[in-house]
């Protein structure tokens, strides 16, 4: 079912309270990807534009729970929001829901912008506490989820509070677009429907690979958890990284595969190293087993080359996690193909989506990000939808 959105509500003179992800990397105060605070600008324009006060409230990090930790606060990131907007942004003191936070709020004018600090100073937030969030709500006559990257959590901030908000709950535009290429690809894909899985371990993405067993018209299968697909088939693998006790789940994938009308696709040749480092080991490509002493760091040529051509002709990509390990030269070309063969594929008329984390770091690596159809800004969201799991976040926003 849509959801309303933030464009549907009139928020002039009103105060919205609104769910951002601004769980950025920091380098001390230093914020070394602002890609999350951009993704927020479109709600909060929208709001303040139209004479709305603008109340932010996000996570930072891990803390806690038991109090204030400086190195976490959102401080850096209001003062990036405030270039980013060229106006002030008010941030009141280091707890979400004391005294100084309540009267900031109280005085802001219409069109003002105020950043809560981390929700996750509170133990509250990640036990989903009723009475922390409706200290929160006490803020808000509209609530608005703009953060999708936690859209699979019940944290506080995503569901006690707009629970218990009277006024309208509605979604960002952030949300929308995310909501609008993960769920409706997932739910109709144009054929042929090509997913293509990475990264280090086949338990994160196990439930995502039953899931797509059925919707999906071929898997391609690349990274470190290829290794322990081709060791259920019985293959020499070296040193590469295995999950032994995830051995018997990937012989049952390939055989459920096997039965179904899925394509599933693994790597026919690696890209091998005796060190796992970016400029030491020896360097050897091999076709089928690998050699004692070597470990799968990248897909190898032929392998490149096969899973491009499959790129070619789908209509619809999803693509999450990288096939070796991208950030050294030596093992970039695997994932690097992948990349421009989305772009192709994008070119040519299928929808293309990357799912966040390491796919989308690699998608802006290799400069394709805006040449593609959607870079999801959620990892762990945009997984969860893979794995055809609905979010208590979304389904409690008003239905448009």
């Amino acid at each position: 079912m849509p959801k309303k959105t933030i464009a549907n509500v009139d928020v002039a003179g009103k105060r919205v309270l609104v769910r951002v992800d601004f769980n950025v990397p920091l380098d001390g105060t230093t914020i070394t990807d602002d890609r999350r605070i951009e993704a927020a600008l479109p709600t909060i324009k929208s709001i303040t534009d139209r004479g709305g006060k603008a109340i932010l409230m996000s996570h930072l990090g891990r803390p806690d729970g038991t109090g204030v930790e400086p190195a976490l606060s959102l401080h850096p990131v209001a003062e990036r929001l405030s270039q980013l907007l060229g106006k002030p942004v008010a941030f009141p003191s280091h707890d979400a829901t004391d005294a100084d936070a309540a009267s900031g709020v109280a005085a802001m004018n219409d069109g003002d912008v105020l950043l809560l600090d981390n929700l996750r100073f509170h133990k509250g937030e990640k036990k989903g506490d009723a009475d922390f969030a409706a200290k929160l709500a006490a803020y808000a006559d509209v609530y608005v989820n703009d953060a999708f990257g936690t859209c699979h959590r019940t944290d506080a901030s995503m569901v006690a509070v707009p629970n218990a908000v009277a006024g309208p709950k509605v979604a960002g535009f952030l949300v929308e677009k995310e909501i609008k290429f993960l769920s409706e690809a997932l739910a109709s894909p144009a054929k042929p429907f090509v997913v293509i899985l990475g990264g280090a371990k086949v338990s994160d993405k196990l439930p995502a690979i039953e899931h797509l067993l059925t919707k999906a018209d071929a898997i391609l299968v690349g990274g470190a958890m290829a290794y322990t697909f081709i060791k259920a088939l019985g293959h020499e693998v070296g040193n590469s990284i295995v999950e032994t006790d995830m051995v018997t789940d990937a012989k049952r994938i390939i055989d459920a595969a096997a039965h179904s009308d899925v394509d599933l696709h693994l790597p026919t040749d690696h890209i091998c190293s005796t060190q796992f480092a970016a400029d030491s080991g020896d360097i050897e490509v091999f076709e089928d087993q690998i050699k004692p002493g070597y470990m799968g760091l990248d897909i190898g040529p032929k392998t490149q080359g096969h899973f491009a051509e499959v790129i070619a002709h789908a209509k619809t990509v999803v693509w999450n996690g990288p096939m070796g390990v991208f950030e050294w030269r030596p093992f970039r070309i695997g994932t690097k193909t992948i990349a421009n063969a989305c772009v192709e594929a994008t070119e040519n008329g299928a929808t293309t989506i990357v799912g966040g984390g390491d796919s989308a770091a690699a998608a802006e690596q290799f400069d394709v990000a805006d040449k593609l159809s959607h870079v999801s800004t959620g990892g762990g969201a945009s997984l969860a939808m893979l794995e055809g799991q609905r979010f208590a976040a979304v389904d409690l926003l008003d239905d448009a």
